[in-house]
């Protein structure tokens, strides 16, 4: 093993599980079932525990067998066309999105599906662990779509895909959709999701009487198509991939919290006296309280012997 150079810090230890998604091996879920398999080793021992750690670039891991090295991560913005699909494999010797964005071995993968009749906006990466976590429906990853649809839709069939129509899988619907034109017997439309599920819109639009003629993704989370063409891919921009990341870890682009006076965040000293101010705040407020059901009780008190004393009189 090479000397580490004396101004290089030592790697800190990750997970095993994240290392192979890491690695491009899928998620972190999937990757799990490569160690209680007993599919990998490390430095020569076959592990099976999930809290295992490795250093990465110190430490040699092996999967079936094979040497396992982290890869570059690469992340692209394709403009996906009709007629190809995204998987890693097709029998039917379809087109492959990730065929479309170059490769050198390297196993990659795209994010936010869209079917073999949509075009559109693709996030194609051997990022494993970012794509499975912006996927997954929990982020709420907003997606932006231009369709045209047969038919002129009206503001009814609108509100309706807002509100959600109920399907087998569940409640289908769209989180913002307006009509931006019509052109002879068709309507485009712009339609606004939190999560795809599979041919969502089409099959929405289709329960309103209005079958899709074209569907274009224009927009994943912070990305935007722009002017890239049909077919053509660009690498990310580091704010594009900064922003990406924001989605998942809040911590990243989260706004600074209001500040106290000079500029700087209320932590610390100043910190506890607003704590302090609070709690005071709150026994004035109790002990005011408790002295205004008192004064109630002793005027009570007080009326009391002259509703005896009138009663007295009247006999």
């Amino acid at each position: 093993m090479p000397a580490r150079p004396a101004d290089q810090p030592e790697p800190s230890p990750i997970r095993l599980q994240k290392y192979l998604a890491s690695a491009g091996l899928g998620s972190r879920r999937h990757c799990e079932e490569y160690i209680l398999t007993g599919r990998v080793s490390i430095d020569g021992k076959q592990v099976f525990d999930l809290g295992t750690k490795v250093i990465p670039g110190r430490q040699k891991v092996l999967v079936d067998g094979e040497l396992l090295k982290l890869q570059a991560k690469r992340y692209y913005l394709l403009n996906k066309p009709t007629g190809c699909v995204c998987t890693n494999q097709d029998p039917a010797g379809r087109t492959l999105a990730v065929d479309l964005v170059p490769n050198d071995g390297t196993r990659l993968f795209t994010v936010g599906r869209l079917d073999e009749s949509s075009e559109g906006l693709l996030l194609v990466t051997n990022d494993g662990e970012l794509a499975n976590r912006l996927a997954h429906p929990r982020h709420q990853v907003v997606r932006t779509y231009r369709v045209q649809v047969a038919g002129i839709v009206n503001r009814g069939s609108l509100m309706a895909m807002k509100k959600g129509i109920h399907f087998a899988e569940g409640r289908f619907g769209v989180r913002e959709a307006r009509k931006t034109k019509t052109r002879g017997r068709s309507s485009f439309l712009e339609l606004t999701l939190t999560q795809g599920r599979n041919r969502e819109i089409r099959r929405l639009l289709a329960k309103l009487g209005h079958k899709v003629i074209h569907l274009e993704r224009i927009s994943f989370g912070p990305l935007n198509l722009g002017r890239v063409p049909r077919g053509s891919h660009r690498l990310l921009r580091p704010p594009e991939l900064k922003a990406l990341r924001a989605l998942l870890d809040p911590e990243d682009g989260r706004p600074a919290r209001k500040r106290a006076s000079g500029g700087k965040p209320a932590t610390g000293p100043a910190r506890k006296k607003h704590a302090s101010n609070k709690a005071a705040s709150t026994k004035r407020v109790s002990t005011k309280r408790a002295g205004t059901q008192r004064a109630g009780t002793k005027r009570a008190g007080t009326k009391r012997p002259a509703t005896k004393g009138k009663q007295s009189k009247r006999r």
